[in-house]
């Protein structure tokens, strides 16, 4: 039977071990996919590990997205451009970097809107805003970076495309799409965005999960804006996931349902 996982520091919270194993076992592939928590200070030799115990794909998540390239055989130029990995597949005991993350984020925001010449404002510069701002360029988006410390943001436009902001200027953003990506509103009722600015706005964004509807979302539903929440990017990095280890797309819905079931479960004291 092959084994799959994700590693990170924590990974105690992933829904991607309900997403993997609910769609091996819908498609009857004898496979499993599990938690595999790895302190940053032992990223090489737990890459190594993958190797040494066969383990054919691995998820890749916070904080190990961008320090996992240096130990990786080969990164592909996506991932490389973006600066980050969030899927490793081990052929052979050769260990290839890609990044989902982007066409996850492009799948979810194009459910609701063609980027194609909209203005998209990006909130946060890390390691998920590089794939969100990634698949807004693609997309065809002029795209808008406000960060905390603006130096970041700065960077981030230079290397992807965007025009940097500091996050204080926030109140004076317009667009087509606001996109939030950092840890704001994570298990706490917090936005880092002025409810009076949500209606200049036909879309709303969040990547946080947990809760599903976090403070940002239920002020832009307030404010006639359609939302996405933070698991619809989560699903379709998935599906593209699964599809690099095994060459088969599995339905974006039984994933999504797999992942709100372990949320409720969660909520629930499961």
């Amino acid at each position: 039977m092959d084994t799959y996982g994700i590693i990170g520091w924590p990974v105690s919270h992933s829904l991607s071990p309900a997403m993997h194993n609910a769609a091996f076992k819908a498609l009857g592939i004898k496979a499993v996919y599990g938690l595999l928590p790895l302190h940053p200070s032992k990223l090489k030799e737990g890459i190594e590990g993958i190797r040494v115990l066969n383990i054919k794909g691995v998820s890749v998540t916070v904080p190990h997205k961008e320090n996992v390239m240096a130990f990786l055989d080969e990164v592909d130029n996506i991932a490389r451009e973006i600066g980050a990995v969030n899927t490793i597949i081990n052929q052979e005991g050769k260990l290839f970097g890609v990044n989902t993350d982007w066409i996850g984020a492009k799948k979810a925001i194009e459910q609701k809107i063609n980027l194609s010449g909209k203005k998209a404002v990006v909130i946060g510069a890390g390691g998920a805003a590089r794939a969100v701002v990634y698949a807004l360029v693609k997309g065809g988006a002029q795209v808008l970076i406000f960060n905390r410390t603006y130096e970041k943001a700065q960077k981030l436009a230079s290397e992807l495309g965007g025009e940097p902001f500091p996050l204080s200027q926030i109140k004076n953003a317009t667009g087509d799409v606001l996109v939030q990506t950092t840890s704001v509103g994570l298990n706490e009722d917090q936005s880092p965005v002025p409810k009076e600015i949500l209606s200049r706005f036909k879309v709303v964004m969040d990547i946080v999960y947990k809760p599903l509807e976090t403070r940002l979302l239920r002020e832009a539903k307030e404010a006639g804006c359609e939302v996405i929440d933070g698991l619809e990017m989560l699903v379709y990095q998935g599906v593209e996931q699964f599809f690099l280890w095994k060459n088969i797309r599995p339905s974006a819905e039984l994933m999504r349902k797999a992942a709100l079931e372990e949320l409720s479960g969660e909520k629930n004291g499961r």
